[in-house]
């Protein structure tokens, strides 16, 4: 062994240490583990020994041998029994990328070129096989260690941080990928919510009839991750969880949803979490409101004097009989007249009271153009709890 190889073998210990100490400082589950000294100091074992490994099979253009493997995987199971999450396992082996490639850099002088390129060209197809052998335990080690909702919700998160799943855990779980999500978010509103461990034995309720990745991400907040081959299918699907959800916990809730693309869901989440905030409230939905629901209200939420003018609009609106819920039916009818009345079960003559009245109070006509696009916002505010 010479050169570059030489040089990497001779630093095992530095750059042992200070990976260690950059897990610990980066990964908050690792500086968990590691307050244990015996935990500590396999990390330390474990980095020490993979370097070498790596630094003498590389010179010698040798693969990992099946011994190695079985090391990188009783290290993976290893870290999955001492409760490290999913999202945790993909920081370390992204930060373990990192500093490998810092190592060959700051060990490499201006001869070690061809040394390099070895080096380099060992790495894609070494690499991925170790951290496939480290997967494969380390799936093992969290499944003996970690409840099945736990790991569902594990899987849930990594998929909105926009992380890469690890091989095989879906299947252990019954689910599927897809390469696109519908992001449901579900906002409860009307009282304290469970516990933790509530909150898990609702999840795993939910999980017995949709087999789709879910999690809280809000002590207020159910966020549900489902495949979408099919917009209105998987919109379909939500609701059918959503109404399900509000069953269980038993308070008034709003829901909103937004498709995205696999590998891009942060984005995806947010738009469904603003949605459900100013999405109408129920004890048991009506529907998961989208984009083209509430896009109008979205746009006044991030304009004050837009909002205080709709909030004096509401205040009128209160002056009379049950009017907010009455043009509430009437938009939810396409203002059919008929269906309106039959809905809130009242005569239609009183349905025309209540319209003329509302017109009379905010100085615009329910059925016209301003009226629809104003009082429905207006509706829509109120019903969400925005201002009470």
């Amino acid at each position: 062994m010479n050169g570059l190889f030489k040089l990497l073998w001779d630093r095992v210990d530095e750059n042992a240490r200070r990976a260690v100490d950059v897990y610990i400082s980066e990964v908050p589950d690792f500086r968990s583990v590691a307050e244990d000294e015996r935990a500590r100091a396999s990390m330390l074992d474990f980095a020490v020994r993979l370097r070498r490994r790596e630094a003498e099979l590389a010179a010698d253009g040798a693969p990992f041998t099946d011994r190695d493997l079985a090391m990188l995987t009783a290290f993976g199971e290893e870290r999955g029994g001492q409760g490290v999450s999913l999202m945790s396992r993909g920081r370390v082996l992204d930060l373990h990328d990192v500093l490998t490639l810092r190592e060959i850099h700051e060990a490499a002088g201006l001869n070690e070129v061809d040394h390099v390129t070895e080096m380099i060209g060992w790495l894609p197809a070494n690499g991925l096989a170790g951290q496939n052998a480290y997967t494969r335990g380390f799936l093992n080690g969290h499944q003996r260690s970690q409840s099945f909702v736990k790991r569902v919700q594990d899987l849930a998160a990594t998929l909105l941080a926009d992380i890469s799943v690890a091989s095989g855990l879906p299947e252990r779980l019954g689910m599927r990928l897809a390469d696109r999500y519908v992001i449901t978010v579900v906002r409860v509103t009307g009282g304290p919510l469970p516990n933790g461990r509530g909150r898990e034995e609702i999840v795993g309720a939910l999980l017995k009839s949709h087999q789709v990745p879910m999690t809280w991400r809000e002590p207020d907040e159910l966020v549900a991750v489902l495949p979408c081959g099919d917009v209105a299918a998987a919109e379909e699907h939500a609701l059918c969880l959503v109404r399900d959800f509000a069953r269980m916990v038993g308070r008034p809730c709003a829901a909103g949803a937004a498709a995205g693309q696999a590998r891009a869901l942060r984005d995806t989440v947010a738009l469904a979490r603003r949605i459900s905030r100013v999405a109408p409230v129920d004890t048991v939905p009506r529907r998961v409101h989208v984009m083209a629901d509430v896009f109008v209200e979205l746009g006044v939420a991030e304009l004050p004097q837009a909002d205080e003018w709709l909030r004096g609009l509401a205040r009128r609106l209160a002056g009379g009989p049950d009017l907010v819920a009455t043009l509430d039916a009437y938009y939810q009818h396409d203002m059919n007249r008929l269906h309106t009345a039959g809905a809130l079960r009242i005569h239609p003559r009183t349905l025309d009271y209540r319209l003329r009245r509302a017109r009379e109070l905010v100085e615009m006509d329910p059925g016209s153009l301003q009226g629809v696009r104003v009082l429905s916002a207006v509706v829509t505010h109120v019903l969400a709890g925005r201002w009470s």
